[in-house]
């Protein structure tokens, strides 16, 4: 092969701007092509939310629109599939080697090596996280159990993150204790970043509201008004907003619900991290410069809350996910089987907590962490819905939902479909935390403290139903003994009208 060979590079929709790296290796542009490939197969594979195909599919062309202006030989196509422009490409360019960073999704790495492409593919590595895929590897081969606090402590003296040498910043590793304040009194929440659309958005809109693909997706999912950014511009924008008006205060009530507040003072940077337009470890770093500009204002454990959240959980839920074996996502360690209630798809729901969470997922395809957790996970996991018809949906409702994110995060963390390999624990609560955590239980047609009456909440008798269910594969878990000795001080009568209550919701919810 001559030097004067043709190179190509595909640029994913979840690689944008770190995607450049596969361009800054090339010496001239000449002899270098770049292709952006939108399939509507790809698309339809489950009904995703509008507003992330909205959101993909505006960060590309905008993306692709910067590279041209840089002078790059771009090719933009809208197709069925990949293959098909793919291979027109190549032949049409005489492509010699393609090139394409590392897919952060596996099903998507297995997509591209199926192509039967007629040139060399060759993978450059992913640079999206902080920790490279090896060092994770070596990192957890050498544990005997993969503990996120553990991975989070050593990622925070690798990369030097609130250290004082070898000491972390404050004498303390971790301030959870501090933020976990519920939402008693009047909050002053701030505003959120939004931005409006531009032409190349609003054009992507009109054509996801009149193809026929997506015909079936709009009864379920909100696409206007729009409001994210769709550039790294706007990325970047949204953490200097955060950083400036939310970071300070973050930390006491990262984990409290509030009925119509959809970002409380989370950043929102979750999307645009995934998409590629910003990368971890600068978000990171200017959140950890900001707080020692500003240390005698503010509180470290805002600030080592919302950094724990990046460099350990994200980062810790990419590494699972690269670790784990191929099974992985069909794990169900407690052969959960009831079909996922049509609600979630809906938001037809008598229960307030989850009605008002569903309604903001269909309006932006967002929720915050706790909101994911303890009471879409949480409620599928006491109610024994199958983790795979969870893991589904949470993959199609969600703005920053991909393969590497929501199944560690869901059949992980959320459902204890891998027996443990995350979580020590399962996170299942009853109406207790949703009432302690949120407002949610003032307009709710439930009582939060009734387990078996006309009004009982689900989340109380599906609580203890699992419980009983799992007694026995839960009984040696010393972080479950103190709910399980609670159960056996339950009176059998009261157990009995509990469980037959989780019956008979079933027979009257299921969709069989």
């Amino acid at each position: 092969m001559t030097d004067d060979k043709i190179i190509g590079i595909w640029i994913l929709g979840d690689q944008l701007w770190m995607g450049q790296s596969a361009l800054q290796s090339c010496v001239d542009k000449k002899h270098h092509q770049v292709i952006f490939i939108e399939s509507l197969r790809h698309a339809q594979e489950l009904p995703y939310h509008l507003q992330k195909l909205v959101l993909v599919w505006s960060a590309m062309r905008h993306f692709a629109e910067e590279l041209k202006q840089a002078g790059w030989n771009v090719t933009y196509k809208q197709a069925e599939d990949f293959q098909t422009p793919l291979i027109e490409w190549i032949k049409q360019n005489q492509i010699a080697e393609l090139r394409v960073m590392t897919p952060s999704d596996r099903p998507f790495a297995k997509l591209i090596e199926s192509l039967n492409l007629p040139c060399q593919v060759t993978f450059t590595p992913n640079n999206r996280f902080i920790w490279g895929d090896a060092e994770f590897i070596q990192w957890a081969s050498s544990r005997k159990r993969l503990i996120m606090e553990d991975f989070y402590r050593e990622g925070r003296k690798r990369f030097d993150i609130l250290m004082v040498g070898d000491l972390p910043a404050g004498g303390r590793w971790n301030f959870d204790k501090d933020n976990r304040q519920p939402p008693k009194g009047k909050l002053k929440l701030p505003e959120a970043l939004w931005f409006e659309c531009d032409r190349i958005t609003q054009d992507v809109i009109d054509f996801v509201i009149q193809s026929p693909a997506f015909k079936d997706s709009q009864k379920y999912w909100q696409i206007q008004p729009f409001r994210w950014g769709v550039t790294r511009q706007q990325a970047l924008q949204v953490l200097d907003f955060f950083i400036q008006t939310r970071l300070s205060n973050f930390g006491p009530y990262q984990d409290a619900m509030v009925t119509g507040e959809q970002t409380m003072w989370h950043a929102m940077l979750s999307p645009y991290l995934n998409l590629g337009l910003i990368h971890p470890l600068e978000v990171v770093q200017a959140a950890e410069k900001a707080y020692y500009e500003n240390q005698g204002e503010w509180e470290l454990n805002s600030i080592e809350g919302f950094i724990r959240q990046i460099l350990g959980w994200r980062e810790y839920m990419h590494g699972i996910y690269i670790y784990m074996g191929e099974d992985y996502p069909t794990k169900n360690w407690f052969n959960h089987a009831q079909p996922l209630p049509e609600f979630y798809w809906t938001g037809n729901t008598q229960m307030n907590c989850l009605y008002q969470i569903l309604k903001q997922v269909k309006e932006i395809g967002y929720a915050h962490h706790i909101q994911r957790l303890m009471i879409l996970n949480n409620f599928a996991l006491i109610a024994g819905i199958s983790p795979q018809e969870l893991e589904d949906w949470f993959h199609a409702a969600f703005i920053d939902a991909y393969d590497w994110v929501m199944q560690t995060n869901v059949i992980g963390m959320g459902q204890f479909a891998d027996g443990g390999m995350m979580a020590s624990k399962p996170y299942a609560a009853s109406a207790n935390y949703v009432n302690k955590m949120s407002d949610y239980c003032k307009n709710c047609y439930y009582n939060p403290r009734d387990r078996t009456g006309e009004k009982a909440c689900p989340f109380n008798f599906f609580y203890w139903d699992f419980l009983a269910r799992h007694y026995d594969s839960l009984k040696n878990n010393h972080r479950m003994s103190q709910m399980l000795r609670n159960l056996e001080r339950m009176p059998g009568e009261e157990l009995e009208k509990i469980r037959a209550k989780a019956a008979e919701w079933h027979e009257v919810n299921s969709l069989t």
